[in-house]
């Protein structure tokens, strides 16, 4: 069967013999790198909002979809779920076994966002090194070394700004900002169920106490 290309095909940038035009390399190539936000580059925003027809067709040719938040300006890939009807196609973008630090600080940070939201006001939530280092304190055995206890918390925000959650200001290295990206992977459900998630980390810091294996 004869294929045509038509011309909402050319217009969304997507060539069907050629494959991908410029324009649309322009922003399907940051896409496989990480996510894209409004508020870094404009003017590829507004292309991927100009292309998305094209750029959704065009990743899920690669077994991806495209997550795109318009209110909160940030895009990024995820693998499509399996439907159970066929074997799983490969995967491009990994998943990532998060560490317990790493996880707790992650959930903690999603519920100071939801209260953070709820209060109003500002739309960006910035929070200083010690406002974190309280955050998390309540989870760690009393007494901690207080020096310790902020290498651990920095190096734990480094793990996460890696993974873009959150991004320290520049000139202010004490300082980091919640993207709002993280709404995206920790969803209303998930923090409904947060007061059940934190006993379990407790238990688990418990465990870690007494020298118990809770694997």
């Amino acid at each position: 069967m004869k294929t045509e290309m038509t011309k909402t095909d050319m217009d969304s940038g997507r060539d069907m013999r050629s494959g991908p035009s410029p324009e649309l390399s322009r922003v399907v190539v940051p896409l496989l790198r990480g996510v894209v936000y409004q508020e870094e580059d404009p003017g590829r925003w507004n292309l991927l909002l100009k292309l998305e027809a094209g750029v959704r067709d065009y990743v899920a040719v690669l077994g991806l979809e495209l997550i795109l938040d318009r209110a909160e300006g940030y895009a990024f890939l995820r693998s499509r779920p399996d439907d159970g009807g066929e074997a799983p196609s490969p995967r491009l973008i990994a998943r990532r076994r998060l560490s317990y630090p790493v996880s707790l600080l992650l959930a903690l940070l999603r519920k100071k966002l939801a209260e953070f939201d709820a209060a109003g006001g500002d739309t960006r939530l910035i929070l200083s090194r010690d406002e974190v280092v309280e955050l998390v304190r309540i989870f760690l055995p009393e007494g901690s070394n207080e020096a310790k206890l902020i290498d651990q918390v920095d190096a734990t925000l480094n793990k996460i700004a890696a993974l873009g959650f959150v991004r320290r200001l520049r000139g202010q290295a004490d300082m980091i900002e919640v993207r709002r990206i993280i709404k995206a992977f920790i969803d209303a459900q998930w923090l409904a169920d947060f007061d059940e998630r934190l006993a379990g980390y407790r238990q688990l810091l418990a465990g870690e106490e007494t020298g118990d294996d809770h694997g």
